[in-house]
């Protein structure tokens, strides 16, 4: 396509969502997801930014709009723009707001934005939304260039996140790792938001960056030790990733001797994927033009993943993900069925016993208070713990009041200590460790 003729289309589209002289803000989950992702929209022509760190005008903006019913990533996300609003000005500000089917109150989040945004006289400012309902591809309503693009952003910050939280706890240097992961950051950034490339330039630009962040992770000055517990942390997804919600949880397991395995983003993607393949399949769709559509799409995604993850093989020895999320549900299936739960906690449990099979020894659910997913696989993880050689689990829930956390986490190593040295799963390790 011309470039003259897209970038009327990007205009056409900046003008139908009334994006006129304004900055479009990603809430974060995490900060790293949120930037990469910004950058892919800035490569088709809007002027996309994460939202700036959280802080206690957050809390008390947020607290403001909600009345207590509302899950604690919402009373975040919504504290987060009207702390931008009144930051930047009414007139200069857009902001983007997923959403998504299921049982969790996230699929409210847009509507409730919407209804406090009109409440306050914001019904000026928009609010664009994307959906899981149909796999994303709305956000390729005006430029199919960004479906592949943000795609590419989940995976390089998924395994930039990798390599932070299995370089961090070993570093010499105390914040030596953050200073690399954030110089990768815009790096990578720098290459997702070229604009006016093909995707395969675009993608030789990208594998180049990665490239040298992981010759940049390699070289960061660190003692492996294979006596560090290996804690995976799963649970509800803006609260496990957004580190100003969970008090920076996995920053303080790894502070009393830990290394954390977080769930990535990309699994929540290959889960949406995967029930818009069901749903159509049991609309009796299988052969038609949708699933078709989607199966090419998911061909396309894994070979961009297979790309990208390609030349970490021997830096992820003993943190490889599922080659298919369906091995995940399958897990979960006899603690909660998939084809009747919905969202994270079904990939909560399945992720939990993939990481025992790994040779994890503990398991950390972070969720927000009262969230519909958390409560659910609280409820089953004591038969899992039990099926899995009695594996430490346990879910961490945060409302923004959270007591002594250090504690609590130091106790719960303790325990992941314990099991390390009766467990009968063997964990690997990449060749630097020497284990």
């Amino acid at each position: 396509m011309a470039d003259n003729v897209k970038d009327a289309r990007i205009q056409e589209a900046i003008a139908d969502f009334g994006m006129e002289g304004r900055r479009l803000y990603l809430p974060q989950m995490p900060y790293g997801g949120t930037y990469l992702l910004a950058a892919a929209i800035r490569s088709i022509g809007f002027d996309a930014w994460p939202t700036s760190d959280s802080n206690e005008l957050t809390l008390e903006l947020g607290g403001r709009v909600t009345s207590g019913d509302e899950c604690y990533p919402q009373k975040i996300v919504l504290g987060d723009f009207l702390r931008i609003i009144e930051e930047e000005g009414r007139d200069k500000v857009a902001f983007l707001m997923p959403s998504a089917n299921g049982p969790c109150r996230f699929g409210q989040y847009l509507h409730l934005i919407r209804a406090k945004f009109d409440e306050l006289g914001y019904d000026d400012i928009p609010v664009i939304s994307i959906t899981s309902s149909d796999g994303y591809t709305s956000i390729g309503n005006y430029s199919q260039d960004l479906v592949r693009t943000a795609w590419r952003a989940v995976l390089a910050q998924d395994i930039l996140m990798k390599l932070l939280l299995k370089t961090r706890p070993y570093e010499r240097e105390k914040g030596s790792t953050d200073a690399v992961y954030h110089e990768c950051l815009e790096d990578v950034g720098r290459a997702v938001s070229r604009e006016n490339v093909s995707h395969k330039a675009r993608m030789e630009a990208i594998v180049t960056a990665m490239l040298r962040a992981r010759d940049r992770f390699r070289a960061v000055p660190a003692d492996y030790d294979a006596s560090r517990p290996l804690i995976g942390v799963v649970g509800e997804i803006f609260c496990r990733q957004n580190t100003f919600s969970n008090f920076d949880l996995i920053r303080v397991v790894e502070e009393q001797g830990g290394e954390c395995w977080l769930s990535d983003i990309g699994e929540w993607v290959w889960y949406t994927d995967d029930e818009q393949r069901r749903r159509l399949a049991e609309e009796g769709k299988r052969f038609g033009k949708d699933n078709t559509i989607r199966y090419i799409k998911s061909k396309i995604m894994r070979a961009d993943e297979h790309k990208l993850y390609g030349p970490f093989e021997a830096d992820f020895v003993g943190y490889e993900e599922p080659h298919d999320v369906r091995d995940v549900l399958e897990m979960s299936f006899p603690y909660l069925p998939y084809t009747g739960a919905l969202g994270e906690m079904v990939l909560s449990s399945g992720k939990s016993i993939y990481m025992y099979e790994k040779g994890a020894d503990g398991i950390i659910d972070i969720s927000p208070f009262t969230c519909m997913n958390g409560i659910v696989t609280e409820a089953v993880y004591p038969s899992l713990s039990k099926d899995l050689d009695n594996l430490p689990i346990r879910v961490f829930y945060f409302d923004g009041t959270q007591g002594d956390l250090e504690r609590d986490v130091g106790i719960f190593i303790e325990l992941a200590r314990t099991y390390q040295r009766r467990k009968h799963k063997t964990r690997g390790y990449p060749a630097y460790f020497g284990a």
